[in-house]
């Protein structure tokens, strides 16, 4: 069984989105310091950009387009620390 406090961002290598995917990993760990066990980074191919948390796909660009930061932390925040504030990004 895989970790739920585990995130994982899959990105497009030939697209060059890890800075992209990178700054979104930054941002869940600052929001995220102490509920995350772990964040990967996993490179991949073909216009890729998912975010993982656990098994669980919770944002896929091919389907819901690039995220805002803000939708992604609130996926994370349902599914790691229910009942958390984000502060004045929920407003």
């Amino acid at each position: 069984m895989t970790d739920v406090r585990r995130v994982e961002i899959e990105y497009c290598t030939q697209c060059r989105w890890l800075p992209r995917a990178a700054w979104l990993a930054q941002e869940l760990l600052t929001t995220f310091e102490t509920e995350l066990t772990e964040l990967a980074l996993r490179p991949g191919t073909g216009g890729v950009f998912v975010v993982r948390v656990g098994d669980e796909v919770v944002w896929d660009r091919r389907e819901q387009g690039f995220p805002e930061p803000t939708a992604v932390k609130r996926a994370v925040r349902d599914r790691v620390a229910p009942g958390k504030s984000l502060g004045h990004s929920e407003k």
